[in-house]
Formats: structure tokens, sequence, C-alpha cells
């Protein structure tokens, strides 16, 4: 039996108690492979680090304390054998995911090697392997219980650097290619690690909100530079309240920050639908005056409350999207397309073009195709992922549906 340290015997007795985010450290060779581990990790709520070879793993266990260690095996499994006796060296007591080829002799090798060293190995993960192949395979280390709102306070956040933007693309329906994408907040939390909107974004009210659209403006501002130096242009939307549009420095500073490019095709300030029509003269105003600053004013998640824009003249706003809760199963509910179709017909009439959110199947792109809808945005196309990442996969490749 070999002798536990106390600190982490600590650590792992409260595991889940506190309800923080588990910590992986992958160890492979290849930087691609880490890479891809950690983002796909980090999609499941784990907090990553990684190393390159043996010689980093002592560093990473004394600071990183992982719960985890994913191991990469190459075809020669001496480098993976060294790093489990510096395991065993640390006394470390989490867990080793061992990754490669179904049926491989040095895959079986490790494995045995690390069983008589006393090593928790889980059951190896035969490549090639799926998004739900890897969350079976960590399932035991993610945390039962979500985070208590609020999880942290956005002014910590702000000063501490943890917010960060991510990206769903934006389909055209008819052709499959890609039309923008929405920027959406995130915050990465050093123990909690990336924690939902909703426990983070405070009421339009409180004091830190107009320095978090601020953040918002200037990231995606800044991530359109960077995505038209790894692939082109890309037409961004923000998420903005109308009590933004409210304040006329914060508008200023907002119209002054617009790139001066050729490339730029327009920055779209996406407003919740319930805001315009209960402060419509703002909107309008709004809208009409930011179309001479390249900004474009979207009408965000419009639903049954649609009538109230039927008399609207000479529609200001770009587009209309609707709400995901009409959209998603729309292709078997003939209320939720009734719904849609109105909506369709309203921005038809105004010259405007239609979003569907939230479109998660194939039969619901079929449905939204049929109705007439422009754009589609939903998981069926992809889920919201950083900036990198983004940038990598979804705009230097075609769009699929599975």
């Amino acid at each position: 039996m070999r002798r536990q340290k106390s600190v982490q015997v600590e650590r792992v007795a409260t595991f889940g108690q506190r309800k923080v985010a588990p910590r992986v450290c992958i160890a492979d060779g290849k930087k691609h492979i880490r890479t891809f581990l950690g983002e796909a990790l980090e999609e499941l709520g784990f907090i990553t680090c990684e190393c390159a070879a043996v010689t980093e793993l002592s560093s990473v266990l004394k600071e990183q304390l992982p719960d985890l260690i994913v191991l990469g095996l190459p075809a020669d499994g001496t480098e993976a054998g060294l790093m489990l006796k510096t395991l065993v060296e640390h006394e470390y007591d989490g867990k080793v995911l061992l990754i490669g080829p179904k049926n491989s002799i040095i895959v079986t090798a490790v494995r045995q090697l690390g069983e008589e060293f006393g090593v928790t190995m889980l059951p190896p993960l035969a490549t090639p392997f799926s998004a739900d192949g890897l969350r079976s395979s960590v399932a035991l280390l993610l945390p039962a219980q979500t985070p208590p709102s609020p999880a942290v306070d956005v002014a910590e956040a702000l000063k501490a650097g943890w917010l960060e933007l991510w990206y769903q693309q934006k389909i055209d329906v008819h052709t499959l290619a890609p039309r923008g994408a929405e920027a959406l907040v995130r915050l990465r939390h050093p123990t909690w690690g990336v924690v939902p909107p909703a426990y983070f974004i405070p009421d339009d009210r409180d004091p830190n909100f107009t320095a978090l659209s601020e953040f918002v403006i200037k990231r995606a501002l800044n991530d359109w530079h960077y995505f038209i130096g790894q692939h082109g242009p890309v037409d961004i939307a923000i998420n903005l309240p109308i009590s933004f549009l409210e304040d006329p420095a914060s508008v200023g500073k907002l119209c002054r920050m617009i790139p001066d490019h050729p490339a730029f095709g327009g920055l779209t300030v996406e407003v919740k639908s319930t805001e315009i029509i209960q402060n419509l003269d703002l909107a309008l105003d709004a809208a009409k005056r930011l179309r001479f600053h390249n900004i474009a004013i979207s009408i965000d998640d419009l639903g049954v409350d649609w009538p109230s824009l039927m008399d609207v003249a000479n529609f200001p706003f770009v587009e209309i999207k609707v709400d995901r809760e009409f959209v998603t199963g729309c292709a078997d509910n003939r209320l939720k397309q009734t719904v849609c179709r109105r909506i369709v017909e309203l921005a038809k009439h105004a010259g405007v073009r239609t979003v569907a959110k939230g479109v998660e199947t194939r039969a619901d792109l079929v449905a939204i195709h049929e109705m007439g809808f422009d754009l589609a945005q939903g998981y069926l196309f992809g889920k919201p992922v950083n900036a990198k990442k983004f940038a990598r996969a979804a705009l230097a490749r075609p769009v699929t549906v599975e």
C-alpha cells in the first residue's frame, strides 16, 4: 500500500462536495493531440494543463494537482512507463486514462504496469473515439452539481481577465455556407472552470454591466482582426441591452471603435425583442442613427409578441431572430410552425433577414427551409467555441449536417 500525502487525501476527499471543476493533465508528445484533447475536455468542464515529456510532469504534479492524467500512447511505450514511475514517486492519488489503438499490445502493457505500481487506471479509451466516448471515460470525475449562483462577481472577473468570447456560426439555410457568427460571453474561472453565463452576467442595472458590455465590444472587434488574419473577414454579432443604447457616451465610444477597414462588413448588435418592444421609440431611433456608423440592430428572441412590430414603418432593423422555443422541435409542432411563419412573413414585408435559433435536428432544418428562413444557428452546425478553435475548425471547413 502506497503512503498517501495528506494534502492530496484532503483534496480528493472533498472533491465533489466543494463542487469545483476537476483538473486534468494531458500528457502527449504531439502538440496537436494535446490541443484537441484540451479543448474537448474543457467543453466537458475540466480545467486543463499539459506536458509534452516526462521531464515536465513533476512540476505539473506539484503545481496543478491534477485529478486525472490523460496519457496518449505513441508507438514506443517507454516514455509512458517513465511517466507512471514519476506518478509513483510523487505518490499520485488521482486516476490515469490511457488513449491508444484498440487491442494494442503497448496499451495493455502500460495499463498492467500502472496497476502493478498501484496507480488507479481507468479503462483505456480506444482511438478513434467520439465525444460521447470521451465523456463516458471521464464521467466519474465530472461534478454532479453545478456551481451555486452567483459563482463569481463579474467585477472580479473583469479585473482578473477571466472573461472570454466564444463564437457560434450562423449558416445560410439554402446553401449551408457560413454567414457570420454570434459572440457569446463566457467565464473561465481558475477553480470552477468554464462557468455558464447565468451564473455571472449581472442585471443591466448593475453598475458593472457597462464595463461588461465594453469588454464584449472590444474583444469582438479584436477577434475580428484575428479572424481576418487567419481566414478572412467574419461578420460578428454581439449582444447588448437596450440600456446601453440609452447612454450617449457608451454609444459614442462604440461608434469610434468600429474598424476603418475595407473588409469590415459591419457590426450587428442583438437586442432582446422584449426590450425593443418595451422601448420601441428608443430602439427605432438608435437603429436609424447607428446605421450610418456601420452598426446594425438585430431583434433577438422574437416569439408570440411579434404582432407588436407589425405597425413599424420604415423598419430600421437588419434582422429578426426567432426564439429557440419556437424553432427547436418545430418540424413536429404545428403551433411552433405557425409562429415561425408569421415572423418570416413580417420580416419579408419589412425587407429584413430571418434567423432560426436552436436548430438541432435535420428535420428542423428542413422545416425552417420550407418556411423561408434565411439563416440558421444551433447545435446541428456546432456548439459555441473559443476564438482560436472557431478560426481553426469552424472557418476552415465546409459545413456538414450529420
